[in-house]
């Protein structure tokens, strides 16, 4: 019987080597894993196996460096979770993004950085997240920390565009109160 070779080992043959067979055990390895997490986030399942397939061959062509800290799944997780935004957003949300932050230079108004900072500092902004139900909270990490636009984080959660911005609307009025 073979003996199973850890990650690391399996990584630094694929870098190293180009090993077929590391790679291959490598994916079957974590694919399954990585496809059930990414579902979590999308729902359409053509996007999840792009992203799949576009997070392994970052790691066969050696685009995707592991530094040998740190989980194996982690490492694959950063690198699918940034392709599945990018999936997600396409050129035309990255021009509107970009649209979007050139106004906002512009105005005198806090951003949403120092506004999130003087909540830290003024209230327990943990206990607020941690109270809000976990459907407020998955749109507020795809619209807030993801930074995915209503029909994009409706993509990512399989809900209606008027749901993300009817839960998204609640999640901001309770965090408001629970930080007043």
């Amino acid at each position: 019987m073979r003996e199973t070779r850890s990650d690391g080992e399996l990584l630094r043959a694929v870098a190293a080597d180009a090993d077929r067979r590391a790679f291959e055990e490598l994916f079957r390895r974590y694919a399954p894993w990585l496809t059930a997490r990414l579902r979590g986030r999308c729902a359409d399942a053509g996007i999840i196996d792009d992203v799949v397939q576009e997070t392994f061959l970052a790691v066969w062509r050696g685009t995707a460096k592991y530094r040998e800290e740190g989980d194996v799944a982690g490492w694959l997780w950063r690198i699918g979770s940034r392709r599945l935004i990018d999936a997600l957003r396409g050129d035309g949300a990255r021009g509107r993004l970009r649209q979007a932050l050139a106004r906002l230079r512009h105005r005198d108004e806090a951003s949403a950085e120092e506004r999130v900072l003087a909540g830290v500092e003024h209230g327990d902004l943990a206990g607020a997240l941690t109270r809000l139900s976990p459907e407020l909270r998955a749109v507020l990490q795809a619209t807030v920390i993801d930074g995915l636009t209503t029909r994009e984080a409706a993509v990512l959660l399989g809900i209606p565009p008027g749901t993300v911005k009817t839960r998204a609307l609640r999640a901001r009025k309770q965090l408001r109160e629970a930080l007043a």
